[in-house]
């Protein structure tokens, strides 16, 4: 089929150097059909997360709601083959400048990428015009860490169905919707571990859903310390759901815990009665993860517990003992004991009332 140049030249040798170089590109199979590239981003980013495999819902989620936030206010209707490298840096200026989050944007920005890869790689285009140096990589503020008088004081004051979830979320380096989906038979409270099987996930359009684990190693058998064993058992016996399958932990109707309603009528307040600063439930794992580390968890075992895979695969063919996670399990025990008896005078009530 015969196409004509997208332009007119001066002379007939330009329109012959012309028509030569796009012979060779035909040749050399690098020849792009202009009219393929007419598909909007809009169009085109929404079919490319359909056709993703094996794509976890959160992450559906998140693709989809950077893709209108984000990428369709301004390249929605534009020709994939239309943008090119300085509109890829303004719309970027223009979010950060708007005050979008660092982290939010460069999400965006690796979003916005992946999609251009594939539309090079479908020759629709020739060329991937995000070509920005560093813009996809995430610079996220460091997290607070809680010292274990501040946990224990948030723990004594939040509403005592919630206790046991502060300390297990801290303890055992829980995200939110892994406590969140816990059931009876993933807590043996005897052996002192808690199996993290799947995850209970708040999703737009589609309400509470159980879903795996974040990755591919979130299923994981945590250890705990010993010290909150009690705190458990006591949760267990007057909070949870009924039978094998019933959850952990429940909002005071009895159903499922939606992370919103949580945020907004228990944990900002609990908080404030605590005097803490305004910190993400998340900040628990973080504090977890902490103690974990100065207890003298290797990496590898803190991978094990935080329930995160590696980019090195030799980190693959590394496995921690049983016997060893349990040590780190004492020995964070020993450290949040130590700490308390130093600073928590309604612990120290609570030791010699057991004592007695």
């Amino acid at each position: 089929m015969d196409r004509p140049a997208p332009e007119t030249f001066a002379t007939k040798t330009d329109a012959e150097i012309w028509l030569i170089r796009k012979e060779a590109e035909i040749l050399d199979d690098e020849w792009i059909d202009p009219d393929a590239g007419k598909i909007t981003l809009g169009e085109y980013g929404r079919d490319w997360i359909d056709e993703r495999p094996n794509l976890r819902l959160r992450t559906v989620e998140l693709y989809g709601y950077l893709l209108r936030a984000h990428l369709v206010p301004t390249f929605g209707e534009k020709a994939l083959n239309e943008i090119k490298d300085p509109h890829v840096r303004r719309w970027r200026k223009k979010l950060l400048d708007a005050g979008v989050g660092e982290v939010t944007v460069a999400k965006a920005y690796r979003l916005l990428k992946a999609i251009l890869t594939t539309a090079v790689d479908d020759q629709l285009i020739k060329r991937n015009p995000c070509r920005i140096k560093g813009a996809g990589q995430e610079k996220s503020p460091e997290r607070p860490v809680l010292t274990v008088a501040q946990l224990y004081k948030l723990a004594d004051t939040i509403e005592p169905r919630y206790r046991a979830l502060v300390l297990l979320g801290t303890f055992g380096s829980l995200r939110w919707g892994e406590p969140a989906g816990l059931q009876h038979r993933d807590l043996d409270l005897d052996a002192g571990t808690v199996r993290v099987e799947r995850q209970l996930m708040q999703l737009t359009g589609k309400g509470l859903v159980f879903t795996e684990p974040k990755s591919a190693v979130g299923k994981r058998t945590v250890v705990i310390p010993d010290l909150i064993i009690e705190d458990l058992r006591a949760h267990v016996k007057d909070f949870t759901q009924d039978g094998d399958e019933g959850l952990i932990f429940a909002g005071p109707d009895d159903g499922p815990l939606r992370n919103t309603d949580f945020n907004r009528r228990v944990w900002a307040q609990a908080l404030v009665d605590a005097g803490l600063p305004e910190i993400h439930f998340h900040d628990l794992r973080h504090t977890g993860n902490t103690l974990a580390a100065n207890a003298g968890a290797s990496i590898r075992e803190l991978m094990e517990r935080m329930g995160h895979s590696s980019t090195r695969a030799a980190m693959i063919y590394q496995h921690s003992t049983d016997e060893r996670q349990r040590e780190v399990a004492r020995k964070l025990d020993d450290l949040a004991r130590g700490a308390l008896k130093k600073g928590s005078g309604t612990q120290r009530a609570r030791e010699r009332k057991k004592a007695e």
